[in-house]
């Protein structure tokens, strides 16, 4: 699951935190006569509210990887509903793509007869790799099957 370092509880005392000052100086505009800015302090911490939802939201996508002796189950949750990929675990081949260009993550891909499905989209770098290791020992290579 991705990393957040906010809770829902700690996300609205931080929108509330921002909101404070920011309706507090644009009442004082407000008062002496400049009153567009308090619509446009609304339009701000409405964006700010929105983009912070947005951000809690993408948190709670769940991605599973299930290796048993015959096959290999991807299940990625996200708003959409459940999608699962299922791979035969002896055809299966574990592959990390370095990233196209600087700045870029890798792309972690599970890949058997000619289907292929992300995975760990949202780990970091090291994270990423370490499970492309992990992932190789379980899976092994095309036409191996190692022992669980």
């Amino acid at each position: 699951m991705p990393h957040r370092s906010l809770t829902p509880k700690t996300a609205r005392i931080f929108v509330a935190l921002v909101a404070a000052p920011t309706f507090a100086v644009a009442l004082m505009f407000t008062a002496q006569g400049f009153w567009p800015i308090l619509p446009f302090a609304g339009l701000e911490i409405g964006l700010l509210a929105w983009a912070v939802h947005a951000s809690m939201r993408s948190g709670q996508e769940r991605e599973t990887i299930t290796v048993s002796q015959d096959s290999v189950i991807i299940r990625h949750w996200d708003r959409r509903g459940v999608q699962s990929s299922v791979f035969p675990r002896h055809w299966s081949r574990v592959t990390l793509h370095a990233p196209p260009a600087a700045l870029h993550p890798s792309r972690l891909m599970l890949e058997s007869r000619g289907h292929a499905c992300e995975v760990g989209r949202f780990l970091t770098e090291d994270e990423r790799r370490s499970l492309a290791v992990r992932l190789q020992q379980l899976v092994g290579n095309m036409n191996e099957t190692p022992a669980l």
